[in-house]
């Protein structure tokens, strides 16, 4: 039988001798020795009776994923969900310090971080109010009595806590990536994506089912009469709504989805849409602006037209109750929480009242809140340490761009400069996001949603005409995640992700460069995949590859796509391979870069065997640790639908069995089911 640890005792011989110190005078302090490091490996959740040629995710997780049950309020559970849970009680503590205190200065950050959580925090206020804090805006919808007024109310609406079947936004212009514009896309859905209305399933047959009751529920809370009928209409028109919008897959697609149009052009798509009443009610310019889904926005146009006033009134009633009912008094909170997570996520419980107040926080002043959690939480040389990390990282993705057979002089020369100017920002933003315009009440919770809504398309809007704000940030400090913007060309990492499974200070680095690396260079090729690579390294949408070579990264691209399509969860469900194309090259690519950087890191001397593991091993190890997560199943039925990535199983598995290195390190051999035919391993970056 071979063993899947490794001695390798001559290896650990060598590594430990040394030559012998030099004499200390007496009168020198002799400085402590440095403690050794840490092995990294969370060993605790180890399954050793499963073998990691077979199953790396389960040697790695399997007596964790066994042990551990999702909390009662949770959808899913796992490395990123506790430490989100983490950075959830440490926001708390700062919102509750704030909230403690009735007179900070006006309009300071504890006077709106404290009112607001203490606004959501009481029941008592919001259970009095009832649907009055709503009633002017039902006044608005009662007043509608023309085809005109739905296109006026949608634009009006951009400013309000109120969902809308097209939305309205302001982006880098990806034609011109030093400019913003206006953008619009397709909305209005209740439920998670326009496959739940479509769908004929058993599933999905059973979530309109639902919906409907929902549906019907909330009218019942609100006072309507003819309660069925209205449900019936208002989810025929989602269904409607739904049929005329693009899929997931096709809104992956950069080029499809930039439509500059001018508002000449805008009229004679939409010749019953009138643009000017829905810029000039949304306080908006008319002028040119990118359409993500034009055949929808025309689909949309007629839809108007031609559906009953009566009907669109009964809609637009039923969403304004839906977005607002988590504010709103006890029954319709609860009666949200039954459909929306309950029913379609498989939560249990709903999250205790603080941690919804967090959440609302979060969301709305999170980047006031983010000043104060990196006071208190975010150690200085974890910033250090990472953008050696990054650097690194770059520095190995640059060299394997010359490895690349299937890649041309023009392409490689384009994607090396590409490479040399992504920029880096880690841990929180040099500069915090203005919320001065912004005021927050205590004791008025909907109309400081209201309020919120209000500011955040103000400061959307505030952009046009402005140069772009690099400085920004999409993400919170205490946000448990990373990302890649292909317009700013940047990767960003929060504080809140810089810890333990992906990143371990006192930890050797194999884990390291397996846990954080690996994001690291994910987030890295997201500049590459089949979205970003069609972006330039101005950030501009732009066709810069050889077609020759273009062609060579597609047919990898389908093998790829092809692989995970054979995939399947719960009841023989199939992953979709095309909608999580892009995740997975990040995961695939960023693990083989970040490989070779920890090999650059080496410097030629072996890694020490820690724990009985090889730092080859150690390295996939720390990879496939941080992935133990597990899901109730209608989440992961939602996922299949809605997810870019992959379910954590095959972030694993279906990644290592592509690297010959993870072949290596484990002695993966025919008849090991994680072996994968050499031929049949798929190499992108």
């Amino acid at each position: 039988m071979r063993s899947l640890i490794t001695t390798a005792a001559a290896t650990v011989l060598a590594a430990c001798a040394a030559p012998p110190p030099a004499p200390v005078p007496q009168t020198a302090a002799v400085a402590a020795p440095a403690p050794p490091l840490a092995s990294g490996l969370l060993l605790d959740g180890y399954d050793r009776e499963a073998r990691p040629q077979d199953d790396l995710h389960e040697f790695a997780g399997g007596k964790w994923l066994a042990e551990t049950t999702i909390p009662g309020d949770r959808s899913s559970w796992g490395a990123f969900a506790i430490l989100d849970e983490r950075a959830e009680q440490q926001v708390r503590e700062i919102a509750e310090e704030a909230a403690a205190v009735m007179d900070h200065p006006p309009g300071s950050d504890p006077q709106k971080i404290g009112d607001l959580y203490a606004s959501f925090m009481d029941e008592q206020v919001i259970d009095a109010a009832g649907l009055v804090p709503l009633e002017p805006d039902f006044a608005r919808i009662r007043a509608l009595a023309t085809h005109a007024d739905v296109v006026r109310f949608i634009g009006e609406s951009q400013r309000r806590l109120q969902r809308v079947p097209l939305g309205y936004y302001v982006a880098q212009d990806a034609g011109d990536a030093t400019r913003y514009i206006g953008t619009v896309q397709q909305g209005g859905l209740s439920m998670p994506d326009r496959d739940y209305y479509l769908l004929q399933d058993k599933t999905q047959a059973a979530y309109r089912k639902a919906h409907l009751a929902y549906v019907e529920r909330m009218l019942t809370l609100a006072g309507a009469k003819d309660t069925a009928a209205r449900a019936q209409r208002i989810q025929q028109l989602e269904t409607h709504i739904a049929a005329v919008q693009w899929s997931k897959v096709q809104n992956r697609d950069p080029l499809a989805t930039y439509n500059k149009t001018s508002p000449i052009e805008l009229a004679k798509l939409t010749p019953a849409f009138d643009w000017t009443a829905f810029f000039t009610a949304a306080g908006a310019p008319i002028e040119a602006i990118d359409i993500n889904q034009p055949t929808y926005v025309e689909a949309l146009s007629q839809l108007i037209a031609s559906t009953p006033m009566p009907q669109w009134r009964e809609y637009f009633f039923f969403q304004l109750l839906d977005v607002s009912a988590p504010y709103l008094a006890a029954p319709f909170a609860e009666a949200h929480f039954d459909f929306h997570s309950r029913t379609l996520q498989g939560v249990q419980e709903q999250p205790v009242r603080w941690k919804r107040a967090v959440s609302l926080v979060n969301a709305n002043v999170g980047h006031l809140v983010g000043k104060e959690y990196v006071q208190r939480h975010f150690q200085p040389g974890s910033k250090a340490r990472m953008r050696e990390l990054v650097d690194n990282l770059r520095a190995a993705f640059d060299a394997s761009i010359d490895t690349l057979a299937w890649m041309g002089p023009q392409t490689r020369a384009a994607a090396k400069a590409k490479l040399a100017k992504l920029s880096v920002k880690i841990g929180y933003p040099d500069v915090w996001q203005d919320y001065s315009p912004l005021t927050i009440v205590r004791g008025d919770l909907f109309g400081n949603m209201q309020r919120s809504a209000e500011y955040k398309f103000g400061r959307s809007l505030g952009k046009l005409g402005k140069p772009i704000d690099r400085s920004e940030w999409f993400m919170t400090p205490q946000t448990v995640n990373a990302y890649f913007s292909p317009m700013m060309n940047e990767i960003v990492f929060p504080a809140a992700i810089l810890q333990t499974p992906y990143f371990d200070a006192a930890a050797d680095d194999a884990v390291n460069y397996g846990g954080i690396g690996g994001v690291i260079g994910h987030e890295i090729s997201h500049g590459f995949d089949d979205s970003g690579r069609q972006y330039d390294g101005d950030g501009n949408l732009r066709d810069w590859w050889a077609a020759e070579d273009a062609a060579r990264f597609k047919a990898l691209a389908d093998r790829l796509v092809a692989q995970y399509d054979a995939y399947t969860v719960l009841d023989g469900q199939h992953l979709n391979g095309r909608l999580t194309l892009g995740e997975n090259i990040g995961d695939l690519s960023g693990l083989a870069v970040a490989w070779r950087a920890w090999q650059r890191s080496l410097a030629g001397k072996p890694a020490p065997v820690l724990e009985g593991f090889s730092g080859e091993q150690r390295f996939f190890l720390g990879w496939a640790q941080g992935w133990r997560w597990k899901y109730r199943d209608e989440n992961l039925r939602m996922r299949l639908v809605t997810d870019p990535h992959s379910p954590a199983r095959f972030r694993v598995n279906g990644v290592v069995v592509n690297l010959d290195e993870f072949h290596d390190a484990f002695g993966v051999d025919v008849g090991d089911r994680m072996y994968l035919p050499p031929e049949e391993r798929v190499k992108i970056w």
